[in-house]
């Protein structure tokens, strides 16, 4: 009987679907020469992965030229940089331009706890 438990077990796990986690990221949009950018890069972009923001949502850079066809901007990208914040390829939000660290700091913290992103404790710059 144990045997026949463990084969219906193993079947179940794998024909039922697994719920997939809903994959958020932060898009940078960015473009080559871009001074804001590049600021951005040297000020947050060392940090930015080992924050919980950055664990909440972890930065994918593209070119704003060259959107992703992946997701479904709600506007399209004009300034460098922009942050858009995606949940499972749909845009939640975004800060457009960089107003320094301090500034982009507070822009996601509010934007992420708008959409109901909850951070680590430890770790947080914002």
């Amino acid at each position: 009987m144990r045997f026949i438990a463990k084969i219906a077990l193993c079947a179940a796990i794998l024909l039922t679907p697994l719920v997939a986690r809903a994959e958020t990221v932060l898009i940078m949009a960015e473009e080559e020469g871009c001074a804001w950018c590049a600021r951005w890069l040297q000020e947050v972009g060392p940090e930015y992965p080992i924050t919980a923001e950055g664990r909440a949502a972890p930065l994918r850079r593209v070119d704003v030229r060259h959107p992703p066809e992946d997701i479904a901007f709600d506007a399209p990208l004009f300034y460098t940089p922009t942050f858009v914040l995606v949940r499972d390829g749909e845009e939640l939000g975004r800060i457009e331009g960089y107003p320094g660290e301090d500034f982009f700091w507070g822009l996601l913290g509010m934007l992420l706890k708008e959409h109901g992103i909850a951070l680590e404790d430890s770790g947080s710059t914002g």
